[in-house]
C-alpha cells in the first residue's frame, strides 16, 4: 500500500512510502518487548498511595476526621477503578474489538457515576467531613494513573537475535 507522506520540516510532499505490515514473529517480539500493565497493579498502587495520603493528613493535622476524609476521597477513585478493571477483564470484554471498544465505553461510563456517587455521599458517611482533604486524596491518588508505567513488569530483552 503506498500513501503520501507528510509534509514535515519542507519536505516534499509527493514523495511516497511503502507501509509494511508487522509480520507475526515482529508482533509477538514487541508485545514480549513492552508488556501491558494490568489494570489490578493500577487499583493496587492506588490503595497505596491512598492509605500513605490519609497517613499524612492524619500524622500532619493531629485530626483523625482529615485522615479519614483523604481516605475516602482516595477511596472515591480506587473503588470506581476496580469496579471499571473488573468490567473490562471479563470474557465479553474480550470477545472482539467492537466488544472491547463498547465495553471500555460502558465502564468508563460506571466509573465516573460511582464516583461522583461516592463524592455526594461523603457527606453522610464520613464525620467531621474535610473537603479539602477529600480533595487532595481523591487528587493524589488519581495521579497514580500517570505512574502507571513505572508500576509495568520490566521489559524483557529480547535474545533472539
Amino acid at each position: 500500500m503506498k500513501m503520501k507522506a507528510p509534509l514535515i520540516d519542507g519536505q516534499d510532499a509527493d514523495k511516497e512510502f511503502a507501509y509494511e505490515p508487522l509480520t507475526v514473529e515482529q508482533v509477538r517480539r514487541l508485545r514480549a518487548q513492552t508488556p501491558p500493565t494490568s489494570p489490578w497493579r493500577v487499583v493496587l498502587g492506588q490503595l497505596v498511595v491512598g492509605a500513605l495520603v490519609a497517613c499524612v493528613a492524619w500524622a500532619w493535622t493531629g485530626k483523625q476526621s482529615v485522615g479519614w476524609s483523604a481516605a475516602y476521597g482516595a477511596l472515591a477513585v480506587a473503588i470506581p477503578a476496580a469496579v471499571f478493571a473488573r468490567g473490562l477483564t471479563g470474557r465479553i470484554s474480550s470477545l472482539n474489538v467492537a466488544t472491547a471498544a463498547a465495553a471500555f465505553m460502558v465502564w468508563e461510563m460506571v466509573k465516573v457515576a460511582l464516583t461522583v456517587s461516592m463524592l455526594a455521599a461523603a457527606p453522610r458517611l464520613v464525620p467531621g467531613l474535610s473537603w479539602p482533604a477529600m480533595l487532595i486524596g481523591l487528587v493524589v491518588t488519581m495521579q497514580v494513573y500517570w505512574a502507571a508505567p513505572m508500576l509495568a513488569p520490566r521489559k524483557t530483552k529480547n535474545t533472539d537475535e
